[in-house]
């Protein structure tokens, strides 16, 4: 009996440990009730409370590191990414940028608490630059008053979670439920982009040897959602900047007796092929880069940095 108990003592502090780094990096599980319940298993006897709050200290703190790692190494593309979502991409990477610039220091120590700003706080940080011993200062402590919250008041309220805890045993069971129904929504999620854009219509691609000899009436144009916020901001030679998101505006100026190839550096070049069906159903000859600017680059061909007065800068920590 007490090899099972040390066992499944053991296989609690993993699963812990699990979804509380899972959350971290953005996966949606929710390490607050695995906290909540490892207090309540805690004060019961059947997990250690000091190793319960180093694994889910030690979770935090590594998957938060590897999003400020990532934000730092990748600029704003993550930030890119993150605001998809939003109706106005471009609006929203501005305003994150500005809010999290005014108020980045004090909104990291309680953004664990704060749904969706949790995951951004840690990428954002490391994209404006701020220096690492002060994120992991800030971080540390954010990381403690958030464990420290959950986990204590499943610690103090164990009487009221023993219904739903049962001992460890139950504990594990929720906690994994929890980690498969995250898995599952995920791979849903990933399912439907799929399905959805199976059912798009194809747009044409050119290759970037094709594009190089090409000669005559062609106009290349960038359509990256993000690439014009950092210095040295590379694009193709001779192309032109446009904005993905004022298409409205800027497609009347475009010309309809050449044909326009489009770039940006997205998966399957999907930024390229949204802007290319919007541009042909406005009766505009249409080509998307296989392999956007990564292709152009790959082959080495002629690129030039972007003009400063094209870049939009974001306020930086440093």
């Amino acid at each position: 009996m007490d090899f099972l108990q040390r066992a499944l003592a053991q296989h609690g502090y993993s699963i812990l440990f699990a979804i509380v780094f899972l959350e971290a990096i953005g996966i949606p599980v929710p390490a607050a009730l695995g906290l909540l319940i490892a207090g309540g298993a805690a004060a019961m006897g059947t997990l250690s409370p000091m190793t319960c709050m180093a694994c889910a200290l030690s979770a935090m703190l590594l998957g938060d590191t590897l999003m400020y790692l990532l934000g730092k190494y990748t600029g704003w593309w993550l930030l890119g990414i993150l605001c998809r979502i939003s109706l106005n991409p471009e609006a929203c990477i501005l305003q994150s940028a500005d809010s999290f610039y005014k108020r980045g220091r004090a909104l990291l120590v309680v953004a664990k608490f704060l749904p969706g700003i949790n995951t951004m706080a840690p990428p954002l940080s490391g994209s404006m630059s701020m220096p690492a011993a002060q994120f992991l200062g800030l971080d540390s402590l954010a990381a403690l008053l958030y464990a420290g919250v959950w986990f204590g008041g499943g610690y103090l309220f164990s009487g009221f979670l023993s219904a739903i805890t049962r001992g460890y045993s139950a504990f594990g069971d929720v906690v994994t439920w929890a980690i498969g129904a995250g898995i599952l929504i995920w791979i849903g999620y990933r399912i439907r982009l799929w399905s959805a854009t199976r059912k798009l219509r194809p747009v044409r691609l050119i290759k970037a040897s094709q594009l190089a000899e090409a000669t005559g009436n062609v106009v290349v144009l960038d359509v990256r959602s993000h690439g014009y916020y950092e210095k040295d901001t590379k694009r193709i030679h001779g192309s032109a900047r446009l904005e993905p998101n004022a298409l409205s505006s800027q497609a009347a100026t475009l010309p309809k007796d050449k044909e326009i190839v489009l770039y940006c550096t997205c998966v399957r070049e999907a930024t390229s092929a949204q802007v290319a069906r919007a541009l042909e159903d406005q009766g505009l000859n249409v080509s998307v880069l296989e392999g956007g600017f990564r292709a152009w680059k790959k082959a080495g061909l002629p690129i030039e940095a972007v003009p400063e007065n094209e870049v939009v800068l974001l306020p930086k920590f440093v």
